[in-house]
């Protein structure tokens, strides 16, 4: 009897012991973010910061309950955030499987990578009513709008603000005459919609044809500049990566091609050609070369957002900091993830939370998200606007240097 009386009191003690701490602490409640990771293959770099970026921000909140610095919303203080991802190694049918398994783990949010990816995963996603982030910022997405959210201009938008930027200062002789030189890929042909060459033309613009470029090129892409030059274009635009944008301009260069060089063309890209990538790779050989739809340099400390990443490393990982542009990316999809989340539950109790509650009452719900300036505009969603960010960020590289030319509109081609 005394045993028993004994194991009673220990037992009552314990619970009252675990009753102190939050539930969150107990693992009563938990929330996962993250998704599918393309740490294998061509954009391992990107996504590797992505992913340290997501694991940073997740620490923040658990730890402070806050969004961000500039902000004054909590996060539920008994809940807990976990990070759950799986590498899709750049393969679409991976990616739907670690889709279907995080899905069955009870994952509320999801993010693609790769615009490959992202097209296998949209309309299962949609039909399941998935809220999801990516890096993959397609014009695909909007054909119709779904379920898979961008917080940086679609392709096609950032090519059309360039074009609005160069024909600003263009003095002729003529029409300028444009033409695509662009990834041979998914990715590099999600430009080529009747829209995006329908608007170069209405503004002034010659349109000539494309020219294709392998997303790593295991030989200089000569010929397809002499065919820029031989149709005498004075704008080349597409959709490359940093392994593929760095030596088309190197051999550009050679070939005497760029603003400063004895056959004038100016070369323009969205943000997977990431400037701050690119700017230290190159220095003054890339003279000229505009990124659009990026984010400020990790060095621009008078931007709130910047001075944020910083912090986060600086706590977070003193020894190993990331210097990769898409840490920003991954901080910006975090907060997607977690602000859809912090809506949802404030009209849904969390143990009724399914993925359509966060994303109707979530991320069509987010409404001027302020991100610190790391995107171009603060983010908006709805039902028929999946591109959170209404104006497009055009960088130059200027002697070795990022410069910012301006903000453009977004002209909404897809």
């Amino acid at each position: 009897m005394v045993k028993i009386r004994l194991a009673l009191v220990v037992t009552m003690m314990m619970l009252v012991t675990l009753s102190l701490f939050p539930a969150s602490a107990n693992g009563a409640k938990k929330l996962y973010i993250g998704g599918s990771m393309a740490l294998t293959g061509a954009y391992a770099e990107d996504v590797a910061a992505i992913l340290a970026a997501f694991e940073d921000y997740m620490k923040y909140v658990n730890e402070t309950k806050m969004l961000a610095p500039w902000r004054v919303e909590k996060f539920p203080a008994d809940i807990t955030l976990e990070l759950l991802w799986r590498d899709d190694e750049l393969k679409p049918a991976k990616a739907m499987s670690i889709y279907e398994e995080l899905k069955a783990k009870g994952m509320l949010v999801f993010r693609v990578s790769g615009v490959p990816q992202a097209m296998a995963t949209k309309d299962r996603l949609n039909e399941d009513k998935m809220g999801a982030t990516t890096m993959a910022a397609g014009s695909y997405l909007m054909r119709p709008p779904q379920t898979i959210f961008t917080y940086y201009p679609i392709y096609t938008d950032d090519l059309a603000a360039i074009a609005d930027w160069f024909l600003g200062q263009w003095k002729g002789p003529g029409k300028p005459r444009v033409a695509y030189l662009t990834a041979d890929t998914a990715l590099g042909k999600t430009i080529e919609v009747p829209e995006m060459e329908a608007y170069l033309k209405k503004i002034g613009y010659e349109f000539v044809g494309s020219q294709y470029v392998p997303l790593v090129p295991t030989a200089p892409p000569t010929t397809q500049l002499m065919w820029l030059k031989e149709k005498k274009v004075n704008l080349a635009l597409g959709v490359m990566i940093n392994p593929g944008s760095q030596p088309t301009i190197k051999e550009a260069v050679r070939l005497g091609m760029g603003p400063h060089l004895d056959y004038k063309i100016t070369f323009g890209m969205p943000t997977p050609s990431h400037l701050p990538v690119f700017a230290p790779a190159m220095g003054e050989i890339g003279e000229g070369f505009v990124v659009a739809g990026g984010f400020p340099p990790l060095d621009d400390i008078s931007t709130p957002g910047i001075k944020f990443c910083n912090d986060l490393q600086k706590k977070y990982r003193p020894e190993k900091r990331v210097t990769h542009i898409m840490y920003l990316a991954g901080i910006l999809e975090g907060m997607i993830q977690v602000e859809a989340l912090r809506l949802a539950l404030k009209e849904v109790p969390f143990d009724k939370l399914k993925p359509v509650d966060v994303l109707n009452r979530g991320f069509h719900k987010i409404k001027d998200l302020a991100t610190g300036d790391l995107s171009s505009t603060p983010l908006t969603y709805g039902p028929s606007r999946i591109e959170g960010v209404d104006a497009v960020r055009i960088d130059q590289l200027q002697k070795g240097k990022i410069i910012k030319l301006g903000v453009w509109p977004c002209r909404h081609l897809y």
